[in-house]
Order: C-alpha cells, then sequence, then structure tokens
C-alpha cells in the first residue's frame, strides 16, 4: 500500500496529536501516511518551551526530510539553532537531537524508504 491520493485541501484540518515518546509538548499533524509502513508526511510542532531531552538522541531506519517553517530548535548535542527557511536532508541511521524549542518551531517532514 502507499500513502493515499490526495488533492490540495486545508491542513489546519488536521489535528495536531502528541508525538511518540515521553515530551507532550512535541506534536506532529500527520498528512499523508501509508499505514503498512508508517511513512508519513507531517507537520510537527514544538510548543514554545519545548526539550525533548526525554526522547534522547534519535535515529531512524528511513530517510527524513525536514524543512523549518516558523520558529528555531536547538540541537543540544551539537549546540546549534536551526532557524526557518532551513533544510535538512538525514539518511537513515543519522543521528540527530535531542532539541530544544525556547520560542515554538513549526517544521514540515517527509519521510520515505529508499
Amino acid at each position: 500500500m502507499a500513502k493515499p491520493e490526495r488533492e490540495f485541501f486545508a491542513t489546519n484540518t488536521v489535528d495536531f496529536t502528541l508525538c511518540a515518546g515521553d515530551v507532550d509538548t512535541l506534536t506532529e499533524s500527520i498528512l499523508a501516511t501509508d499505514p503498512e509502513t508508517g511513512i508519513a508526511t507531517s507537520l510537527m510542532r514544538f510548543a514554545p518551551g519545548t526539550d525533548t531531552t526525554p526522547n534522547g538522541v534519535q535515529t531512524h531506519e528511513f530517510w527524513e526530510e525536514v524543512y523549518i517553517v516558523e520558529g528555531s530548535i536547538t540541537d543540544l548535542r551539537l549546540d546549534e539553532t536551526f532557524t526557518a527557511g532551513m533544510y535538512a536532508c538525514r539518511p537513515p541511521g543519522m543521528a540527530h537531537g535531542p532539541w530544544r524549542s525556547d520560542d515554538g518551531c513549526l517544521t514540515f517532514q517527509v519521510r520515505y524508504r529508499a
């Protein structure tokens, strides 16, 4: 199975839900997903003050592309802050995070298998 076919729609019609892990200020709005693989396109929201340290450093078995739509996030491991307009392309196994967002952040993410 693959992601569903969808024509343009208002993204604000898709609710934000808690992300997996132990951080209740990190939410996502899943715009399209393949239920068999979990591969998804989503918006992720870091509420102001979010710290994902309880989730630790992240790695995935899939490709992940992330575009920061608004706000900023700081990679605590790298001690580097990334801001709106910046983009990341992470191959499977690439370590990233944990993150902190003092003022909040909204990202657009696409995950897929090679």
